[in-house]
């Protein structure tokens, strides 16, 4: 019993000494982990943020009708170039029957109070001539008909307005003739031959007759996240990149930040807005959206190295790189960094541009016993 026992025991050991035998010749087998290297390179860095927005005229004019009515003529579509005075559009009146009644009862009124007064003047006239009243008396009842007589001109052109919109010696004034009130490019006609309008008021803005705008002046008009706002500041250039217009960037400045956000999606967006350069070549439609780069920040032609090569000490959080000193031999080196675009980082002191910073390989996941 005692002698199998024995053979049972030197057996385990044989097989756990052939194990560990086996273990160490494999482990030598294995290739050396072998350490890729790579040098700086000099590199242009633009640190960036982006907002999303359209672009829109600076100035955008609303021409709207002074008199309520209906659409007769329109003599402009959009896309058409026009000065300040040209005519946009006329309106056919709808006269109000309670104000048309008024303006006819003020005609009647006038008309009584004129006869009256040219009676009246009749018998002054004969009086002076027979010597029984003064010139001061004939003068006072010329000049009360005189005043009679425009109060029922006056009448009946009101009555006219009324009625039609416009009466004689008006011209150009005329309520129903709709006028640029500026020069520039019609952006939209909303309304057609037919369409009913209503008159700007103070209880009513009104209906819009065309929407002008000066399309050389136009803006950029986006909105940045709250995480954001506090690296932007006014005068900061901007890169504007239309998606509808392939393979070109406006050049804008950053001239509008809103003081105040907004709460647009459970998150907090402030309105920016940037003029862009004036372009001779490109025509930029009203409306279109666009993509605006904010250049935070620029370093041209640095000496740099990628983001994934860089290490953060566990305790002093300070930057660093291992470069090599011979055959997969390294050593520390602590760096000062400037600013990154996310791949490249900006290299100020630390490393030269000959060294090779040692590259993280990837960890094979049978290391990790997977």
């Amino acid at each position: 019993m005692k002698k199998k026992v024995t053979v049972i025991i030197l057996l385990f050991i044989v097989i756990a000494f052939g194990g560990a035998m086996y273990y160490l010749y494999s482990k030598n087998a294995e290739d050396p982990v072998v350490y890729e290297t790579e040098t700086p390179s000099t590199q242009t860095i633009v640190k960036k943020t982006v907002a999303t927005g359209s672009i829109l005229p600076l100035e955008e004019v609303l021409i709207k009708p002074n008199i309520s009515g209906v659409i007769e003529e329109v003599f402009v579509e959009g896309g058409d170039f026009v000065k300040s005075g040209d005519l946009l559009a006329r309106i056919k009146v709808v006269p109000n029957l309670s104000a048309l009644n008024d303006a006819r009862n003020t005609i009647e009124d006038a008309k009584i109070a004129l006869e009256d007064q040219k009676r009246n003047l009749d018998r002054q006239k004969s009086l002076f001539e027979k010597g029984v009243v003064s010139q001061v008396d004939l003068e006072r009842a010329q000049l009360t008909f005189d005043q009679a007589k425009q109060s029922y001109a006056a009448a009946n052109k009101r009555y006219d307005i009324v009625k039609t919109g416009t009466t004689k010696g008006f011209g150009n004034s005329a309520n129903t003739q709709i006028r640029a009130t500026v020069s520039g490019m019609v952006l939209e006609v909303p309304v057609e031959v037919g369409n009913q309008v209503i008159e700007a008021n103070n209880f009513n803005e009104g209906t819009t007759i065309a929407a002008i705008a000066d399309v050389e002046k136009m803006i950029f008009e986006g909105k940045v996240d709250e995480s954001e706002v506090g690296k932007i500041r006014e005068n900061l250039p901007l890169e504007i990149t239309v998606g509808a217009i392939e393979n070109a960037v406006f050049d804008a400045v950053l001239d509008y930040i809103a003081p105040k956000g907004n709460a647009e999606n459970g998150a907090i967006q402030f309105e920016i807005k940037g003029t862009l350069n004036k372009q001779d070549t490109t025509f930029i439609r009203a409306g279109l959206s666009a993509n605006a780069s904010i250049i935070l920040g620029r370093a041209d032609s640095v000496m740099a190295v990628k983001e994934a090569l860089v290490q953060f000490d566990g305790k002093t959080k300070k930057p660093f790189v291992e470069v090599a000193t011979g055959d997969q031999q390294f050593e520390r080196r602590d760096l000062e960094l400037g600013i990154s675009d996310g791949i490249f980082v900006e290299i100020k002191s630390g490393i030269d541009k000959d060294d090779k910073i040692k590259v993280w390989n990837a960890i094979k996941p049978e290391e990790f016993g997977g």
